[in-house]
């Protein structure tokens, strides 16, 4: 599986890549990567094929584990340009990106 960092992932976002979530919404609430979908993991089997299949699709969770599982699911289901956000949202944050509703 592909593993990208929240750098690259910041850059892709800007390609037109798509940010999503998987942790729960009280989670996602007290902080998250600016631009993320939230979609939680609890109820992601029933709602992945919402997303587009021709789309860049980065997963997120807190430290990566529960987005590694993700997409381990969309790879399994006929997606092929899936990644996982090493280090989840505490990367992110580590790394000074933006988080929240910020631009």
């Amino acid at each position: 599986m592909n593993e990208v960092s929240p750098r690259e992932a910041q850059e892709r976002m800007g390609q037109g890549a798509l940010l999503i979530d998987v942790r729960e919404p009280n989670e996602y609430e007290e902080v998250h990567a600016s631009g993320a979908k939230l979609m939680p993991l609890s109820e992601f089997e029933a709602s992945y094929g919402t997303l587009p299949k021709d789309a860049e699709l980065v997963m997120i969770c807190r430290s990566g584990a529960r987005s590694e599982r993700a997409a381990q699911l969309l790879l399994d289901h006929g997606y092929s340009n899936v990644s996982n956000l090493k280090g989840g949202t505490m990367a992110w944050v580590q790394d000074g990106l933006p988080t929240g509703d910020e631009k």
